[in-house]
Protein backbone atom coordinates (compact mmCIF):
# COMPACT_ATOMS: atom_id res chain seq x y z
CA UNK A 1 0.00 0.00 0.00
CA UNK A 2 1.22 3.58 -1.19
CA UNK A 3 1.16 5.90 1.74
CA UNK A 4 -1.72 8.28 1.50
CA UNK A 5 -4.37 4.51 1.58
CA UNK A 6 -2.40 3.34 4.90
CA UNK A 7 -3.77 6.93 6.18
CA UNK A 8 -6.85 7.28 3.99
CA UNK A 9 -7.62 3.35 5.24
CA UNK A 10 -6.69 3.00 8.52
CA UNK A 11 -8.75 3.16 11.31
CA UNK A 12 -9.36 1.98 14.48
CA UNK A 13 -9.91 -1.37 15.68
CA UNK A 14 -11.55 -2.82 18.76
CA UNK A 15 -12.66 -6.26 17.47
CA UNK A 16 -9.67 -9.10 17.09
CA UNK A 17 -9.22 -12.39 16.13
CA UNK A 18 -6.98 -14.81 18.74
CA UNK A 19 -4.33 -15.09 15.61
CA UNK A 20 -0.95 -14.44 17.59
CA UNK A 21 1.65 -11.49 16.21
CA UNK A 22 4.58 -13.09 14.99
CA UNK A 23 7.17 -11.16 16.94
CA UNK A 24 9.04 -10.37 13.72
CA UNK A 25 6.66 -8.78 12.74
CA UNK A 26 6.03 -6.94 15.79
CA UNK A 27 9.66 -5.94 15.53
CA UNK A 28 9.55 -4.51 11.81
CA UNK A 29 6.63 -2.06 12.99
CA UNK A 30 8.75 -1.04 15.32
CA UNK A 31 11.59 -0.30 13.86
CA UNK A 32 9.74 1.85 11.42
CA UNK A 33 7.55 3.41 13.61
CA UNK A 34 10.86 4.80 15.65
CA UNK A 35 12.08 6.88 12.40
CA UNK A 36 9.19 9.06 14.39
CA UNK A 37 11.05 12.17 14.85
CA UNK A 38 11.38 13.92 18.43
CA UNK A 39 13.06 16.71 20.38
CA UNK A 40 16.52 17.15 19.46
CA UNK A 41 16.58 13.84 18.83
CA UNK A 42 16.21 12.60 22.31
CA UNK A 43 14.19 9.76 20.60
CA UNK A 44 12.37 9.43 24.75
CA UNK A 45 10.02 6.23 24.16
CA UNK A 46 10.12 2.79 25.46
CA UNK A 47 7.65 0.67 24.29
CA UNK A 48 7.08 -2.59 26.71
CA UNK A 49 5.25 -5.49 24.14
CA UNK A 50 3.19 -7.46 26.44
CA UNK A 51 1.25 -10.93 25.11
CA UNK A 52 0.06 -14.16 26.80
CA UNK A 53 -0.41 -14.44 30.87
CA UNK A 54 0.83 -11.24 31.32
CA UNK A 55 -1.55 -9.64 28.89
CA UNK A 56 -4.10 -11.84 30.85
CA UNK A 57 -3.29 -10.62 34.15
CA UNK A 58 -3.27 -6.47 33.68
CA UNK A 59 -6.69 -7.29 31.69
CA UNK A 60 -8.12 -9.17 35.03
CA UNK A 61 -6.45 -6.60 37.35
CA UNK A 62 -7.21 -3.52 35.42
CA UNK A 63 -10.86 -4.69 35.54
CA UNK A 64 -11.24 -5.53 38.79
CA UNK A 65 -9.80 -2.21 40.23
CA UNK A 66 -11.75 -0.76 38.04
CA UNK A 67 -14.87 -2.34 38.83
CA UNK A 68 -14.48 -1.72 42.79
CA UNK A 69 -14.14 1.78 42.35
CA UNK A 70 -10.68 2.29 42.89
CA UNK A 71 -9.79 5.80 41.48
CA UNK A 72 -7.68 5.85 38.26
CA UNK A 73 -3.83 6.16 38.20
CA UNK A 74 -2.84 7.49 34.97
CA UNK A 75 0.49 8.48 35.42
CA UNK A 76 -0.05 11.93 33.14
CA UNK A 77 -3.14 14.81 33.59
CA UNK A 78 -6.18 13.67 31.37
CA UNK A 79 -9.35 16.28 31.04
CA UNK A 80 -12.02 15.58 33.34
CA UNK A 81 -14.51 15.61 30.77
CA UNK A 82 -14.80 17.40 27.18
CA UNK A 83 -17.31 20.29 26.83
CA UNK A 84 -18.16 22.39 23.49
CA UNK A 85 -17.25 21.65 19.92
CA UNK A 86 -14.63 18.22 21.51
CA UNK A 87 -17.59 16.94 23.52
CA UNK A 88 -19.61 16.95 20.54
CA UNK A 89 -17.12 14.91 18.37
CA UNK A 90 -16.31 12.49 21.46
CA UNK A 91 -20.32 11.85 21.43
CA UNK A 92 -20.84 11.68 17.93
CA UNK A 93 -17.87 8.62 17.32
CA UNK A 94 -19.63 7.14 20.52
CA UNK A 95 -22.66 7.41 18.65
CA UNK A 96 -20.77 5.57 15.50
CA UNK A 97 -19.69 3.10 17.84
CA UNK A 98 -22.97 1.76 19.72
CA UNK A 99 -24.94 2.49 16.41
CA UNK A 100 -22.18 -0.58 14.77
CA UNK A 101 -22.92 -2.70 17.44
CA UNK A 102 -26.54 -2.48 18.49
CA UNK A 103 -25.98 -0.99 21.63
CA UNK A 104 -29.05 0.73 22.64
CA UNK A 105 -29.07 4.31 24.89
CA UNK A 106 -31.29 2.62 27.46
CA UNK A 107 -29.34 -1.02 27.65
CA UNK A 108 -27.01 -0.22 30.61
CA UNK A 109 -25.43 -3.50 30.98
CA UNK A 110 -24.61 -3.57 27.62
CA UNK A 111 -22.70 -0.16 27.70
CA UNK A 112 -21.03 -1.61 30.41
CA UNK A 113 -19.63 -4.36 28.75
CA UNK A 114 -18.43 -2.39 26.17
CA UNK A 115 -16.39 -0.10 28.54
CA UNK A 116 -15.34 -3.35 30.30
CA UNK A 117 -13.87 -4.11 26.67
CA UNK A 118 -11.86 -1.42 26.63
CA UNK A 119 -10.42 -2.41 30.35
CA UNK A 120 -9.50 -5.40 28.65
CA UNK A 121 -8.07 -3.99 25.63
CA UNK A 122 -10.62 -5.17 23.81
CA UNK A 123 -9.22 -8.63 24.05
CA UNK A 124 -6.20 -8.00 21.62
CA UNK A 125 -3.63 -10.42 21.89
CA UNK A 126 -0.65 -7.91 21.98
CA UNK A 127 -0.62 -4.23 23.86
CA UNK A 128 2.49 -2.03 23.56
CA UNK A 129 2.63 0.56 26.27
CA UNK A 130 4.48 3.54 25.53
CA UNK A 131 6.65 5.09 28.31
CA UNK A 132 9.12 8.05 28.56
CA UNK A 133 12.34 8.78 30.21
CA UNK A 134 10.95 10.15 34.09
CA UNK A 135 13.90 12.46 34.26
CA UNK A 136 12.45 14.83 30.87
CA UNK A 137 10.47 17.66 31.92
CA UNK A 138 8.53 19.78 29.72
CA UNK A 139 5.24 18.90 27.42
CA UNK A 140 7.23 18.19 24.33
CA UNK A 141 7.88 14.40 25.44
CA UNK A 142 4.35 14.03 25.20
CA UNK A 143 4.71 15.08 21.31
CA UNK A 144 7.40 12.75 20.90
CA UNK A 145 5.52 9.74 21.84
CA UNK A 146 2.47 11.09 20.27
CA UNK A 147 4.57 10.51 16.47
CA UNK A 148 5.89 7.25 17.53
CA UNK A 149 2.71 6.08 18.53
CA UNK A 150 0.61 7.29 15.07
CA UNK A 151 3.80 5.48 13.63
CA UNK A 152 3.14 2.25 15.30
CA UNK A 153 -0.66 2.26 14.13
CA UNK A 154 0.15 3.13 10.77
CA UNK A 155 3.25 0.34 10.32
CA UNK A 156 0.80 -1.75 11.46
CA UNK A 157 -1.59 -0.94 9.27
CA UNK A 158 0.44 -1.91 7.07
CA UNK A 159 1.07 -5.01 7.58
CA UNK A 160 -2.09 -6.20 7.81
CA UNK A 161 -2.31 -5.50 11.41
CA UNK A 162 -5.06 -3.40 13.28
CA UNK A 163 -4.74 -1.26 16.50
CA UNK A 164 -6.79 1.34 19.03
CA UNK A 165 -4.87 3.84 21.03
CA UNK A 166 -6.01 3.38 24.25
CA UNK A 167 -5.53 4.36 27.62
CA UNK A 168 -8.36 2.62 28.99
CA UNK A 169 -5.77 -0.14 29.32
CA UNK A 170 -3.34 2.12 31.49
CA UNK A 171 -5.94 3.30 33.82
CA UNK A 172 -4.43 1.31 36.60
CA UNK A 173 -1.16 1.73 36.80
CA UNK A 174 0.18 -0.19 39.22
CA UNK A 175 -1.15 -3.26 37.91
CA UNK A 176 0.53 -2.73 34.88
CA UNK A 177 3.96 -2.08 36.18
CA UNK A 178 3.81 -5.10 38.15
CA UNK A 179 2.69 -7.22 35.47
CA UNK A 180 5.17 -5.80 32.75
CA UNK A 181 7.92 -4.99 35.17
CA UNK A 182 8.09 -1.32 33.68
CA UNK A 183 11.15 0.17 35.82
CA UNK A 184 9.79 3.47 37.80
CA UNK A 185 11.88 5.59 35.54
CA UNK A 186 9.59 4.97 32.76
CA UNK A 187 6.63 6.60 32.86
CA UNK A 188 3.33 5.45 31.07
CA UNK A 189 1.82 7.49 29.07
CA UNK A 190 -0.55 5.41 26.60
CA UNK A 191 -1.41 1.85 25.66
CA UNK A 192 -1.55 0.38 21.88
CA UNK A 193 -3.84 -2.30 21.32
CA UNK A 194 -3.16 -4.32 17.99
CA UNK A 195 -3.63 -7.79 16.51
CA UNK A 196 -5.34 -9.27 12.68
CA UNK A 197 -9.01 -7.37 12.73
CA UNK A 198 -11.85 -9.27 12.91
CA UNK A 199 -13.86 -8.29 9.93
CA UNK A 200 -17.00 -9.54 11.56
CA UNK A 201 -17.00 -7.39 14.48
CA UNK A 202 -19.44 -4.20 13.57
CA UNK A 203 -17.35 -2.02 15.74
CA UNK A 204 -14.31 -2.09 13.40
CA UNK A 205 -16.33 -0.61 9.82
CA UNK A 206 -16.64 2.51 11.73
CA UNK A 207 -14.69 5.19 10.48
CA UNK A 208 -14.88 8.67 12.37
CA UNK A 209 -15.27 11.99 9.86
CA UNK A 210 -12.61 14.34 9.78
CA UNK A 211 -12.76 18.14 10.00
CA UNK A 212 -11.81 19.65 6.62
CA UNK A 213 -9.16 21.35 5.39
CA UNK A 214 -10.93 24.52 5.56
CA UNK A 215 -11.50 24.45 9.08
CA UNK A 216 -8.36 22.76 10.18
CA UNK A 217 -5.96 25.14 8.53
CA UNK A 218 -5.41 28.85 7.90
CA UNK A 219 -3.09 29.84 5.11
CA UNK A 220 -1.52 33.19 5.13
CA UNK A 221 0.33 35.11 2.36
CA UNK A 222 -0.84 33.19 -0.36
CA UNK A 223 -2.30 33.86 -3.77
CA UNK A 224 -6.26 32.84 -3.61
Amino acid sequence: MDFDTIVRGRRSIRGYKPDPIPKDVLKEIIDIAARAPSSMNTQPWHLHVISGEPLDRIRAGNTERNLAGVPSSREFRVEDKYEGVHRDRQVKVAVQLFEAMGIERHDAERRQEWVLRGFRQFDAPVSVIVAYDKELQGDIRHFDLGAITYGLVLAAWSRGVGAVINSQGIMQSPVVREHAGIPENHVIQTAVAMGYPDDSFPANAVVSTRRPVEEVATFIGFDD
